[in-house]
């Protein structure tokens, strides 16, 4: 299983491009909404209406955000970040741990208190 996760500190994002490229794979149209006082990317919206389109909310195991990040390589990468995609087997229960933005994936175990 392929999953994308972000391998510096700063945080998961994507760019402008990929944004564009996943919504255009997946069918999905989107409002673009420039900002003009920020380094940041401009603000989608879904164009059916005012709900914010928000990238840190697609699976990370979204095959098409893989491809995605795959064929834009550094051109993916959005506002501090460095997007790199990690296989792991497919029967892991696995999830996305992080420092400072800087993410990994990890084994989910079973712990108590």
């Amino acid at each position: 299983m392929k999953i994308v996760i972000n391998s510096d500190y700063g945080g998961f994002s994507l760019s402008d491009s990929a944004i564009e490229a996943y919504a255009e794979r997946k069918g999905i149209t989107l409002r673009k909404e420039e900002r003009i006082d920020s380094v940041l990317s401009a603000d989608y919206y879904l164009e059916d209406g005012n709900e914010w389109f928000n990238c840190r909310e697609i699976p990370r195991n979204d095959p098409t955000l893989v491809a995605v990040v795959e064929k834009l390589g550094k051109e993916a990468d959005g506002f501090c970040a460095t997007l790199k995609v990690v296989e792991i087997p497919e029967d892991v229960d696995w999830y996305v741990e992080e420092y400072d933005g800087n993410e990994w994936v990890a084994e989910k175990h079973r712990t108590w208190s």
